[in-house]
């Protein structure tokens, strides 16, 4: 029991230091790259911090225990849009760009209704093809929204590269290194959470889909908790939100489809009725909270955490 105790804080306080390293690696590299720190956050930190769902939803599909790795997924994705955009929100108001509007929510919608319309056929599963599938169209649209944000700040920074240039080139290697001690971090932090936690949660008894709804849906999106709070602090705010949506695509299209690409992912009936709803209610509920004064606010946030409370506690119960 102690022991699970230390795994839950030493993870904790690595996943802090891994979380501030890769947002400022990260942005550094978006302004030498002309990225825009929205795009990043919907690719590299996206990625980065989606890493522990992903290990976790093999491991758990090989295992064979496919309500651990569904409920890992859907259970982050509705972590992300509610406990984590409302603490973050709650913490100072986060912009909405107009991209966010026209192209990010519209693609974490789409991919959130394409998994319920996939699942909700009578095998009720996500087969090799489908998984096939979904790493296609996260592929299209990662390098679609690098090239868009490329085109777009080319002419904007074009007065200013020979300086820019100039100053941060040496300081590559060290942003790079920020990602690589960044991303192990979230790795090896997220992996020592979920361990003590899962431990604890079967220690009670509770079921797959409740562990993997709970514990390990809270404990993998600790890292965009940590990445998104560090990203808010720092003023950072498209960063913070582009990370959490990204996370939600990446979650969906690169966990499920590299997960069900090595074994096909059985779901059951009570994820795809409650939990993939909820999941997609949720995706609903942010969408007149962005296009509001673009602007996700406190009284939104509140919302939000508000929303994750009452959906945790119907789970467990």
């Amino acid at each position: 029991m102690l022991l699970n105790i230390l795994m839950l804080v030493v993870g904790l306080f690595v996943l802090i230091i891994g979380g501030d390293f890769l947002v400022k690696g990260a942005s550094s590299i978006a302004l030498r790259a002309h990225i825009s720190p929205l795009v990043v956050g919907l690719t590299i930190v996206a990625f980065g911090t989606s890493a522990p769902e992903l290990l976790i939803s093999i491991k758990a599909a090989l295992d064979g225990s496919p309500d651990m790795t569904m409920g890992n997924v859907v259970g982050s994705n509705i972590c992300n849009l509610t406990l984590i955009l409302g603490v973050t929100a709650l913490l100072g108001s986060i912009r909405v760009q107009a991209d966010s509007i026209k192209i990010d929510w519209p693609v974490t919608m789409g991919s959130s209704l394409l998994l319920y319309f996939m699942v909700k056929e009578e095998t009720a599963m996500i087969k090799t093809y489908e998984g096939i599938t979904f790493l296609a169209l996260l592929i299209v649209y990662t390098v679609f929204i690098i090239r868009k944000s490329r085109k777009e700040t080319k002419a904007r920074r074009a007065l200013e590269e020979e300086l820019e240039l100039e100053d941060t080139s040496k300081n590559i290697v060290k942003d790079i290194v920020y990602i690589i001690l960044g991303g192990a971090g979230l790795y090896f932090g997220a992996d020592w959470f979920v361990g003590g936690a899962k431990d604890l949660a079967l220690f009670l008894g509770v079921s797959e889909r409740v562990i993997g709804i709970t514990v390990l849906a809270l404990g993998t999106s600790l890292p965009e908790l940590v990445t998104s709070v560090v990203a808010s602090v720092k003023k950072e705010t498209d960063l913070a939100l582009g990370n959490l949506m990204g996370s939600n695509i990446f979650n969906i299209l690169s966990i499920l489809g590299i997960t069900s690409i090595i074994k096909d992912i059985h779901v059951s009936e009570q994820i795809i009725r409650y939990d993939m709803l909820t999941m997609i209610g949720v995706t609903l509920l942010i969408l007149p909270m962005m296009l509001y004064r673009r602007m996700i606010g406190r009284v939104a946030g509140a919302i939000l955490l508000l929303v994750y409370i009452v959906y945790t506690y119907t789970v467990i119960v």
